[in-house]
Order: structure tokens, then sequence, then C-alpha cells
């Protein structure tokens, strides 16, 4: 349907994506251990509108480069690919490090400045626009009807799973008694996971035909 395939592939690796320690996942955590849950749930509001931006900015550049040429799609798959293989190889490459810890207690803010921070902390990385260019593009199908479409309701299911895991994380947070850590070795072995389902994934965008 809409020329999406693999839906529940897409739905796996975007939840592994999205439960990986990286700075949203900090900052909610920072904000929900200094000031409660909702404040988290602020945080990630905000990091859900941010990664909209990135969504529509990118199924809107995507559409218009589609319209122009069938190489040029192609042209993208495999830079797509090769992005996804290169994080799949730091991933597999990493090593055991320090636990992840909520970072210091934070000044109390606003609600509203809460979420502002969220938003611009996601808005604002490259690497998010990035991921969604090289990750999102290999569900849809060569000949989708309208490939924007196809773009922004995949990103739109990335996103749901991700806010149901940051308003988690949120609430995890503000209920524990001491500051949240997460074993060296699951972060380890949470990394080589995802980065082999990487390489699987690139291997098959890199591989993919147009018709």
């Amino acid at each position: 349907m809409f020329g999406i395939h693999d839906l529940p592939m897409f739905v796996a690796a975007g939840l592994m994506l999205n439960i990986m320690p990286g700075p949203d996942s900090l900052l909610i955590m920072a904000r929900s251990a200094s000031q409660g849950w909702r404040a988290g749930s602020a945080a990630a509001l905000g990091i859900g509108a941010g990664t909209f931006v990135h969504v529509f900015a990118a199924a809107l550049g995507l559409s218009a480069v589609l319209a122009t040429s069938a190489t040029a799609f192609t042209v993208i798959k495999l830079l797509g690919a090769a992005y996804i293989l290169y994080m799949a190889w730091g991933l597999l490459r990493s090593k055991p490090a320090a636990p992840v810890t909520v970072a210091p207690v934070l000044p109390p803010l606003s609600w509203h400045k809460i979420f502002a921070q969220g938003f611009l902390t996601n808005v604002l990385n490259p690497k998010v626009a990035i991921f969604f260019l090289a990750f999102v593009p290999q569900f849809i199908a060569a000949d989708a009807p309208n490939k924007a479409l196809a773009f922004i309701i995949l990103g739109c299911i990335f996103n749901l799973n991700g806010m149901l895991w940051c308003h988690a994380l949120a609430l995890f947070t503000a209920q524990a008694s001491a500051r949240i850590k997460l074993p060296a070795a699951a972060t380890l072995w949470l990394n080589r996971i995802t980065g082999g389902l990487f390489v699987w994934l690139g291997i098959k965008l890199a591989l993919s035909k147009q018709t």
C-alpha cells in the first residue's frame, strides 16, 4: 500500500534505533530526573516536533529529485546504502564504554522552554536529516505512485514509535530513585545487533533495482 514494502522490518529497525542512547535520550532523562516525567515528556514532544521537520523537509526534497530523474533516485539509494554501511561499521567496531548516566541535575525550566530545547536539539542535528534520506527510501518501491506521501507515512510511523519510547523513558527515569545506568555490555551488544541489521539493510538497498 502506498508503495511501501517490508513495513515490519522498518518498524523493527526504527525501534532499535530509537532505544539506542543518544543526545535526545540524555535530554529526556536529565529533565525527567530533575523535574519529573512531565518535563521529560515536554522534551520528548519537542524532539518529536523536530523529527517532523526533518521528515517533511526530506520528503519534499526527495520528491523533487524523483520527479526529475529515476537515475537520481538510484544515486540517492546508493549513497544511502553507503551511509548505512558506514554507520554499521562504526557500530560493529564499538567497544565497551563507561555506563551512560543521566546528566547532572539541571536548573528547572518551564515546559514550553523544555519543549523548545528538545525541538532545537533535534532539528539542528544534520545527522537526523541525513539518516532519513539514507534509511527511509529503501522501504519505498521504485514504482510507488506518490513517493513523497510514502516517505511521510514512514516518517510518521518512525516518529510515533519514537514518541512511545521517549515517553516511556521519561516515566521510567522519573520514577527511578537513583541515576539511570545502562550496563556497558548491554550497550555494546545493542550496538552490534543494530550494526548487523544495518549491514543487511545497506546491502539490500545497494542491490535493489529500479523497475
